[in-house]
């Protein structure tokens, strides 16, 4: 925008600290103040009221000082992103806490949560990764003419019966065939895997087994081959979202947050949507279909594995209120360390 010169930008950033600070509008006089400069309050009403024109600033009352609208907060943010720095005391507590040895993944993944809900003063959460199943075992047992239940046992012991189709008269030997096939094959396996070998060898003609095995075999992948667990969700923090309401409107964002950490699957969107750029996403307001939710803010950045893929996320949720200079850099180095750490 070409109203954004260097003053006017200078003027927005300490409304936006100013309310950050106290929730409260700032007027023309603290501002000139704040400045330290030369400038007369006149002149700072002047870019004040060029600021709303173009929809960054707002006043609440007649009279009143101005706040930021979720559009200048947005604005103010992008500029952040290619500048905050996170502290060295917030550095060494993140690492300090996530690099403890002995911790297993799903202890760390709880370290990160707890760290990011204290360090912030807000509600953390983090997405954790699909895990895809690995079996204990399957078996094929005969129903009626035509029909037959496969029995899937996971690593985790959870049991899932299907029912499948097979050719009429098929000998019970040939569905033993085919659970002592598959059981030699699929188990401490995942699907995926497993069915990669198993569709190799019966292509290239590998093994000996007879059509009516091999028929029950194929059927038997294809219900569950990419069968996943959906990803968890682990949440901290949420009394602290009480703890520094200036106003009734900032109870009403922090409602509205509730409502969403209920809804988990709103979280899952926003991973999905995080997808698509690199880095620390930030959601602020009504801007995305999956965030709609007025007063809030929402600091997200995926993390990786091993092999470079994005397998969840880290993330800092609160009133539009937040301290975006700590909490951005912050969310973006806890998801760089949860990366190396599963890198290892």
């Amino acid at each position: 925008m070409d109203l954004i010169n260097k003053r006017s930008l200078e003027i927005l950033n300490h409304i936006v600290e100013a309310y950050v600070e106290t929730g409260e509008p700032i007027g023309s006089l603290a501002l000139a103040e704040r400045l330290g400069m030369n400038v007369s309050s006149a002149t700072i009403r002047n870019v004040m009221a060029r600021l709303e024109e173009v929809g960054l600033l707002y006043s609440p009352h007649t009279s009143a000082g101005r706040l930021p609208t979720e559009a200048g907060l947005r604005f103010f943010v992008q500029g952040l992103l290619e500048t905050g720095v996170l502290s060295n005391e917030d550095r060494l507590m993140i690492q300090s806490q996530c690099v403890q040895k002995g911790l297993t993944v799903d202890e760390v993944l709880g370290q990160v949560t707890s760290i990011l809900s204290g360090l912030s003063s807000c509600a953390s959460f983090l997405i954790s990764p699909k895990k895809e199943l690995t079996l204990k075992h399957i078996e094929f047992v005969s129903l009626q003419p035509g029909k037959a239940l496969a029995i899937l046992v996971t690593n985790d012991d959870e049991v899932e019966n299907r029912l499948i189709d097979v050719p009429k008269g098929i000998p019970p030997s040939a569905l033993a065939e085919a659970s002592n096939y598959l059981n030699h094959r699929l188990v401490g396996k995942t699907l995926t895997d497993a069915k990669q070998q198993i569709l190799k060898e019966l292509s290239s003609h590998q093994t000996q087994l007879d059509q009516l095995s091999q028929n029950v075999i194929e059927k038997g992948l294809a219900l569950w081959s990419g069968k996943e667990k959906n990803p968890s969700l682990i949440i901290q923090g949420q009394s602290k979202l009480l703890h520094n309401v200036a106003h009734l409107e900032e109870l009403e964002a922090i409602k509205n947050i509730f409502g969403m950490l209920e809804q988990k699957e709103t979280l899952v969107h926003l991973l999905d949507a995080s997808l698509q750029g690199d880095g620390v996403q930030i959601f602020i307001g009504a801007q995305n279909e999956w965030f709609s939710y007025g007063g809030c803010s929402l600091v997200l950045s995926p993390y990786g594995n091993s092999e470079g893929k994005i397998i969840g996320a880290v993330g800092v949720i609160g009133p539009t209120r937040i301290n975006y200079g700590r909490i951005i850099p912050m969310v973006d180095y806890t998801a760089k360390i949860v990366s190396h750490l599963l890198k290892r």
